[in-house]
């Protein structure tokens, strides 16, 4: 198969890195052509911190999904997360120097230009600038302003903040593995593109992304981003609790919250036993099923808290605000049992488990619809949802040698519609083209 007709997301985690192989079938859904999965071990709370280590984890999964696919991996969409990513809200506007021409791309442009010139902290840089409403002369709530009159354009931006060393670290770690970077995202607007419908964002919802080392937060109204968070504490804190207060190794508590592991206390009876085997040649450990629970509901019930803190943040408990949706839990960590029932009773909102099989074609493997993996699809999507934009830049390149005068005729269709891409979208695209130059320039 030809490498314009796939596409592979790559979710380096905390606690496992994916590559994803997939192509979009005639219906519109993501066939998956291979996958590979390798431990992470270079990774601390999204963040890189073992280049080394790291790089070969995301060798061992990109090798593995090209031997499952039969396909050779050259380019890359990936995910970022971590405890350095912070968003803010930030209104702008410029003053047109021809309110009687309509406001066009290049206006919307200048303005979204004007945001990334915020000043940072020290060694922070403005990863994604998400416009939310527009106001012309005034006129507020406009979510298209292209095509209309006006002096004065206003808008309101959700903008997303990050490390420029994290950022580059993950950079490094896929050029060193072979791979071209071929863009960067960020992981819960990855996870939600690939969990919630439509319908919800417009609705209201939150979407939270329980992983190995952070739980991502994502909350969207009227189909637009309003807010994002990244908590610092994910799946891997509740198996240290369990390691600490069982006296057991690391190995023994992660699967004990797997198969026994419940976030409601009550479910368990007090003569509900299982035994650890002991280590070489000592005795085996007795633990509580009541017990276990009891420390998993103490740490789930903060990361819900701190959870609900941003939601609250972000202004629900307002009328105008309100998440008709409610919550959708997704993520390797929303697989822990009564996990939807905790949510509910601490949040009182409608809770539900999302699954990334929405977007995936009928025939996928049951494995790959978990929510352990909805990250990695909805890079998958990212990327597949960026290809045809290559794709029409080719043909319009190709066109562009065309010899005869009607050949160039046909020439404009082609032309018109890598134009139309340019959208919003190309603010970031400067910044990652500066990103990659910097990478490229690094030794």
């Amino acid at each position: 198969m030809e490498e314009g007709n796939y596409s592979v997301g790559l979710d380096i985690g905390t606690t496992k890195i994916v590559a994803i192989i997939g192509k979009e079938n005639e219906y519109g859904k993501i066939e998956i052509l291979g996958i590979g999965r390798s431990k992470s071990l270079g990774v601390h709370r999204g963040v890189v911190n073992n280049i080394t280590q790291t790089i070969k984890s995301i060798q061992q999964a990109v090798d593995q999904a090209e031997a499952n696919s039969g396909l050779k991996i050259s380019s890359v969409v990936v995910g970022i997360a971590g405890q350095h990513i912070r968003s803010l809200q930030h209104s702008d506007y410029i003053t047109r120097a021809k309110s009687e021409d309509v406001i066009n791309e290049d206006d919307v442009d200048k303005l979204c230009n004007q945001v990334y010139k915020l000043v940072m902290l020290p060694g922070e840089e403005i990863i994604h600038v998400l416009p939310q409403e527009f106001k012309v002369d005034g006129q507020a709530e406009i979510k298209q302003p292209m095509g209309m009159y006006g002096g004065r354009l206003e808008a309101n931006f959700h903008v997303v903040v990050g490390q420029v060393s994290s950022i580059r670290n993950v950079g490094r770690c896929i050029k060193s593995a072979g791979l071209n970077l071929a863009n960067i995202t960020l992981e819960p607007l990855a996870s939600a593109n690939a969990v919630l419908s439509q319908e919800e964002k417009e609705a209201g919802v939150a979407l939270i992304d329980i992983g190995g080392g952070t739980t991502d937060l994502a909350i969207f109204k009227d189909g637009i981003i309003r807010h994002t968070a990244v908590i610092p504490f994910g799946g891997n804190v509740i198996t240290e609790d369990i390691k600490e207060g069982c006296s057991i190794i690391e190995k023994q508590a992660e699967l004990l919250k797997i198969k026994f592991g419940s976030a409601w206390p009550g479910e368990n009876k007090d003569n509900e036993i299982v035994s650890i085997p002991g280590l070489r040649g000592r005795e085996p450990k007795e633990i509580t099923l009541k017990n276990l629970s009891k420390i998993i509901h103490a740490r789930v019930v903060e990361i819900v808290e701190q959870v609900y803190v941003e939601i609250k943040n972000y202004g629900h408990e307002e009328q105008k605000k309100k998440l008709i949706g409610g919550i959708v839990l997704t993520g390797g960590g929303s697989q822990l049992k009564h996990l939807k029932q905790l949510v509910e009773y601490i949040t009182g909102m409608d809770t539900r488990i999302g699954y990334p099989n929405e977007h995936l074609a009928g025939d996928s493997d049951e494995e790959i619809a978990s929510p352990l993996y909805a990250t990695a699809v909805g890079l998958l999507m990212n990327s597949v949802q960026n290809k045809p934009k290559v794709i029409r830049e080719q043909q319009t390149e190709e066109a562009n040698e065309g010899t005869d005068s009607k050949s160039k005729e046909q020439e404009n269709p082609i032309k018109t519609k890598p134009v139309v891409k340019k959208e919003r979208s190309t603010i970031f695209d400067k910044w990652f083209e500066r990103f990659k130059d910097f990478l490229d320039n690094a030794e």
